[in-house]
């Protein structure tokens, strides 16, 4: 009888939570069993992990598997515990690094040929590893930028799962796992540019007056006036964001699944369209909840074009957000705070048909 475990973690949009990956090989029929209120995606991990170990050229063990996801409580999904349950299973079986073991949080996805694939919420993954005082994080190579937003703990990106088992054994890894980022640039603005704006001396300025202030606006006037030529550009005129700032934005960002190899420090902006729904404004889900607009536009600017066109309820849930920040979500198995501090710009005709005085 063996036993190993391995820290890895599963995100609930932008909060992470640890989940402690338990192998436990035995005698007895030969199979893999997974328990801990695991999804789809998690169990079919018994045939990625198994293809990718052959592959590496590890021998499977040819005994009773079990592989245990606590707390059992946690809704686990996604694919991104495939390399904490391969790693616990070559834990079981061989001699391995005893520290990096312990001290190690994992997060990829395995695929069939062996090789280590980039998961969403890798950042959320980062902070979660940092609060927990690890001091390793192994993750898919093309994940390896959150180095450059994390420095408190050392950041290995693999390629392959052959990488990662020379990392758990003590091998060296210097040399192929420290991918070049860049942080801290300004996204270019292109045509959203605000000095790109002729005229309109007025609304320019209050315009300084509401980036300079973080104060909501509400644009008044008829088709073709210059509402969203200005809402769309205030973004290029607001301060820079923050270091904290800009790892709340990037974690958001991650957390949809786009994985920037730059990560800039201009505002964000959103602007969705009437017809969207409470769900897409604010969010939500059961399983695994999705991110809303609102939480897009986190320390920048949600723009609501034809503001009068917006449903009555989608324009209602913006009131908790616009006071306290954050949105709320209840479940039955959880509650998760989505971040939400943005500044609101209105735009609307002054009647249905667009040009009443």
């Amino acid at each position: 009888m063996s036993f190993a475990s391995a820290t890895s973690c599963v995100t609930l949009a932008v909060q992470g939570y640890e989940v402690n990956v338990e192998s436990h090989i035995s005698d007895g029929l030969v199979g893999m069993t997974i328990t801990g209120l695991a999804d789809t995606s998690i169990n079919e991990s018994r045939d990625r992990v198994r293809a990718a170990m052959l592959t590496a050229g590890v021998p499977w063990p040819q005994k009773r598997i079990t592989v245990g996801l606590s707390p059992a409580w946690l809704p686990k999904h996604g694919s991104g515990l495939d390399l904490a349950i391969a790693i616990s299973i070559f834990a079981a079986e061989h001699e391995v690094d005893a520290h990096r073991l312990k001290h190690s949080l994992w997060c990829g996805e395995l695929g069939l040929d062996g090789r280590v694939r980039g998961v969403n919420g890798v950042l959320t993954a980062a902070i979660t590893a940092q609060d927990l005082g690890l001091e390793f994080l192994i993750v898919a190579h093309e994940d390896g930028w959150v180095q450059q937003l994390v420095q408190t703990i050392t950041v290995v990106a693999v390629h392959d799962i052959r990488q990662a088992l020379t990392f758990i054994q003590g091998g060296h890894w210097q040399e192929w796992a420290s991918p070049s980022f860049v942080l801290g640039e300004l996204a270019e603005q292109g045509d959203l540019d605000f000095q790109h704006v002729r005229g309109q001396v007025r609304i320019k300025k209050a315009c300084e007056v509401a980036a300079a202030g973080a104060h909501h606006m509400a644009l008044l006037g008829p088709p073709g006036v210059g509402k969203t030529l200005l809402a769309s550009r205030i973004p290029s005129i607001l301060p820079p964001l923050t270091y904290q700032e800009a790892l709340e934005v990037a974690a958001v960002a991650s957390a949809r699944g786009h994985q920037p190899h730059v990560v800039d420090i201009s505002p964000p902006f959103a602007a969705p369209h009437h017809t969207s729904s409470y769900a897409a404004l604010v969010g939500g889900g059961s399983g695994s909840p999705t991110i809303g607009l609102i939480s897009q536009a986190h320390r920048g600017v949600l723009f609501l074009d034809e503001a009068p066109e917006f449903a009555t309820n989608v324009l209602d849930a913006l009131r908790q957000p616009l006071e306290s920040g954050v949105v709320t979500l209840h479940r039955k198995t959880f509650t998760i705070d989505l971040p939400a501090r943005f500044q609101l710009v209105l735009a609307a005709n002054p009647c249905p048909c667009g040009y009443a005085l």
